[in-house]
């Protein structure tokens, strides 16, 4: 029995003829039907990001379903994106009432968390994951096609997604509540903030690992979780004294 819902909505295929691909569709299928509301399947998405924090190693199950239904290893309903662009607003209506800003104000950190904080750092990460993939992670030895032995922009693109949530939860929603905690000058406060950005960093690794280590094509993909030695010695220092909460909070809200 499936973990997830397994049936997403169809959609009319696209180039089938072997032409050359237009401008527009050189734009992940996901971003493309971003206006299609009524064929999204929320529950789909709804289950992912249940998930991702419950067992993400179920989510990359699905992928294998979605190759051969679809032939592509990337998502094409952008469901998940509707849901994380609701939930970065509510967030950032969150931590306006928190800091007292007008309503102008809290539109502005709307956008800065969902074009620059999940969709530019995406567009950077996908771009990083899905260049270091193809030049080092893929298998020589692969027997497969050129299409089937490499990773997809797009799918790179739903791994910093699906990594994300996990800090979204910690740093944009567990810090939220933790703020009077956070923001004291005491050491186990301290702690407590480090350990919050230790805790969504490491998730965003793990996260970005799982989501490639689930293609059959890639070898060595524990390579990706090396920047958690250097995450975690960082964590160490920061102990002695830095305040890794209470700077972020000032840079990001000027006070």
């Amino acid at each position: 029995m499936p973990i997830l819902p397994l049936t997403s909505p169809s959609y009319p295929n696209h180039n089938l003829s072997g032409t050359p691909m237009s401008v527009s569709n050189r734009v992940p299928l996901m971003f493309r039907r971003l206006h299609r509301f009524q064929q999204m399947d929320f529950e789909l998405a709804f289950w992912q990001l249940s998930y991702l924090c419950l067992a993400p190693k179920r989510v990359y199950r699905n992928v294998y379903y979605h190759k051969q239904t679809k032939n592509t290893w990337a998502r094409d309903d952008p469901a998940i994106l509707i849901l994380l662009f609701a939930s970065l607003f509510v967030a950032a209506v969150a931590w306006s009432i928190v800091y007292s800003y007008s309503p102008l104000q809290a539109v502005r950190l709307a956008f800065v968390m969902i074009l620059r904080d999940y969709l530019l750092v995406g567009v950077l990460s996908a771009t990083v994951l899905w260049f270091f993939s193809n030049r080092v992670l893929v298998s020589p030895s692969s027997h497969s096609s050129p299409t089937d032995s490499s990773v997809e922009w797009a799918y790179a693109f739903d791994v910093h997604t699906n990594a994300f949530f996990p800090l979204y939860l910690t740093l944009y929603l567990a810090q939220l509540f933790l703020l009077p905690v956070v923001l004291k000058d005491n050491w186990i406060c301290l702690l407590v903030g480090n350990t919050l950005y230790l805790a969504g960093f490491a998730q965003y690794i793990y996260g970005v690992y799982l989501g490639l280590s689930a293609l059959p094509f890639l070898i060595r993909s524990e390579i990706l979780l090396a920047p958690l030695l250097p995450l975690f010695a960082s964590y160490v220092v920061s102990l002695l004294g830095f305040h890794v909460a209470k700077h972020v909070l000032s840079l990001y809200f000027g006070s």
